[in-house]
């Protein structure tokens, strides 16, 4: 039986963040069942963020990075029409063997196969942290692109400016990088790309989720009268 190969340095990062979590899906969602929304103020944000939505006038939206899907499991029980989407497909058997009721999509967050202003709103939940810096502004553009006037973003990441660098995680030969951030400058981009920021917020690292650096969250707000590019 061959093994996947490490990713080469020099090799497309969505196909290196791809070959990861098919490498690790299962294991991965084994470590962290029960974590991605066990911080009682990350569910306080997530429950402000299907606030807005509602207010908003509702709609479908989508759980961009959505992984095993756990978080889109809990928008979903907040009452929003929520799909998740994802690199990958082994992720993606995970969520839709636990989440049978909800809808999940294999894509990549940078070229989205949506038409513009489909969305009512948007998360990606520690799903850029692999994006490379120079490619920030045009995933930024493009969750914008997808979103409905007056809709919204909510960013989630790990704060700081060394990356952590994953190696042979659960045995399998597999490398990546997970980008840490600048809140400051990821704002400053968000910007760029033509939202308005609403929030911008840090808290402490979790000990008992086993947090490694303070987590950062943003939401801005596409125009009312913005166009969908």
């Amino acid at each position: 039986m061959t093994s996947t190969p490490y990713p080469s340095p020099q090799a497309d990062f969505v196909s290196n963040t791809r070959i990861f979590y098919d490498a690790i899906a299962e294991d991965y969602a084994e470590m962290f069942a029960g974590k991605h929304t066990a911080n009682p103020l990350d569910r306080a944000l997530l429950a402000g963020f299907a606030e807005l939505v509602t207010r908003g006038g509702g709609g479908e939206m989508a759980d961009l990075g959505c992984g095993p899907g756990r978080v889109t499991a809990y928008l979903a029980s907040l009452g929003l029409s929520v799909f998740g989407l994802d690199l990958s497909e082994p992720m993606l058997t995970i969520a839709r063997r636990e989440n049978p009721g909800l809808r999940f999509r294999q894509g990549s967050m940078l070229e989205l196969d949506l038409p513009d202003g489909e969305l009512a709103a948007a998360v990606s939940w520690y799903s850029s942290i692999h994006t490379p810096v120079d490619q920030l502004p045009s995933l930024f553009r493009e969750f914008h692109r997808v979103l409905a006037p007056g809709a919204h973003l909510l960013l989630a990441f790990q704060a700081g400016d060394q990356p952590l660098t994953l190696n042979q995680p659960f045995g399998h030969p597999v490398t990546l990088d997970f980008e840490r951030r600048d809140p400051e400058r990821m704002a400053e981009l968000l910007e760029s790309a033509g939202f308005t920021l609403r929030l911008r917020t840090l808290r402490a690292p979790d000990e008992e989720l086993g947090d490694t650096a303070p987590q950062a969250f943003l939401i801005g707000r596409k125009g009312v009268g913005a166009a969908g590019g």
